[in-house]
């Protein structure tokens, strides 16, 4: 018996409860029309005029309904007798190289051939200007060379900084048109500085780019479009302002303000920047974000498949599974640490040869005097809390909230003869 396997021999996993949270479920009936209804609106696809070469930036995020949002847009931009085409707008994702990025969209179903468009992937950039604090301004070529340039993104709270813009349209300008240069640019000086660096930046690209508007989404807490708003060139910034307030009335979380335990099965940059939303685990790769729950120790189990080995938020865990590690792209990972400069969530938490292991090993240094009555919870993923587990220690707390339904009665978690959950 090995040291690691005597010292959590005697530690006992809690029974789980799986429970409902609810949340306010508002969802647009049709978001495709609901754009339509906003590109003919004045102001909308007017600005588009006949032979233009249009450029439509679209990131690297699971938005909900990103395909075929962007093939409508595709397609009222070929009804102005414009010529569309994509391009990848998304920093130093996708490994930070062309092939990479067009990967990504193709992992989005954001396709030439699903789109009817070209897709115009390169890491190829234009120095535009400098901020006043000396920062250059980059910008991707294709785009800066076209006649018109759209952006769609979600709306939503950044995971690293708090401000009057976060992460949406503003950020994506910023950040995800500059590629790998504009991203390592604008994240230079660190987040301390992020709320200044980001609006500043996309305010000198919308002077100097052909932005005519930006398409903005806000999703509901299951993930499912909301809002879809279409901001012209001149209202991003202070429409986007009121949009991040409606965005962070709408996030889901956890409803425990106190956690001994937090297991996530599944991180990745599908998922978000930082692996899994700190919005929602309360652990922040900065000082310079808040909010969320106490979590005492946290664990995780695997990767996504579309994350494809960027492993970043492992360092924000306490404990995880030697199968993650193992799926583990480090050169991938690191990229992404050096381009941010947060390098704390690259690094690899303290590792266990299975979930049994690595979830024994939290609850022994959650730092309580009885190990059976943990507050453990399990999330499949930080997009996915409307049914989650929760230990029996929690659940007379939950039969008080009116937004959690009890699903089951208290069960032991099955582990596979490898120790694994799944």
């Amino acid at each position: 018996m090995s040291i690691i396997s005597e010292l959590l021999m005697n530690i006992p996993v809690p029974k789980m409860v799986r429970i409902k949270q609810k949340f306010d479920s508002y969802a647009l009936e049709n978001p495709v029309l609901k754009l339509e209804q906003e590109l003919n609106k004045t102001g909308g696809i007017e600005r588009v005029k006949p032979g233009q070469q249009v450029a439509i930036g679209v990131g690297s995020r699971g938005v909900a309904n990103i395909a075929v949002l962007v093939k409508k847009l595709v397609q009222m931009v070929q009804k102005a007798e414009a010529h569309p085409f994509i391009v990848p707008c998304m920093g130093s994702h996708g490994g930070a190289t062309a092939e990479g990025q067009k990967e990504v969209l193709a992992g989005l179903g954001v396709t030439e051939e699903a789109m009817g468009a070209p897709v115009r992937s390169s890491m190829d950039v234009v120095m535009l200007d400098q901020l006043p604090n000396g920062l250059p301004v980059y910008a991707d070529k294709n785009a800066a060379e076209a006649d018109a340039m759209i952006v769609i993104n979600r709306v939503k709270p950044h995971t690293a900084f708090r401000g009057p813009v976060e992460s949406g349209i503003m950020k994506m300008i910023s950040i995800g048109l500059g590629k790998q240069k504009g991203a390592d640019a604008c994240h230079r000086l660190g987040f301390k500085h992020m709320a200044n660096n980001v609006p500043q930046t996309a305010k000198i690209m919308l002077s100097k780019l052909p932005i005519i508007f930006g398409i903005a989404l806000v999703e509901n807490a299951n993930d499912q479009t909301c809002i879809v708003e279409l901001l012209p060139a001149e209202k991003i910034e202070e429409r986007e302002v009121e949009l991040l307030k409606k965005a962070k009335a709408c996030m889901p979380r956890i409803y425990f303000d106190q956690i001994d335990v937090l297991v996530i099965d599944y991180i990745g940059k599908n998922i978000s920047g930082d692996g899994m939303d700190p919005n929602i685990t309360g652990r922040y790769p900065t000082p310079y974000a808040f909010g969320g729950p106490q979590v005492s120790k946290m664990v995780v189990l695997a990767l996504t498949c579309e994350t494809e080995g960027n492993a970043n938020g492992l360092g924000t865990a306490d404990f995880a599974s030697q199968r993650l590690v193992s799926a583990m792209n480090r050169e991938v990972t690191y990229a992404n640490g050096l381009t941010s400069t947060v390098c704390a969530p690259t690094k690899i938490a303290t590792t266990l040869e299975n979930d049994l292991y690595a979830i024994k090993a939290a609850i022994k240094t959650c730092n309580i005097l009885d190990y059976t009555k943990c507050r453990l919870v399990r999330i499949k993923n930080t997009l996915s809390l409307s049914e989650i587990e929760i230990s029996e220690a929690m659940l007379k707390e939950a039969e008080t909230n009116v937004n959690i339904e009890i699903m089951t009665e208290p069960y032991h978690l099955c582990f596979d003869g490898q120790g694994n959950l799944f």
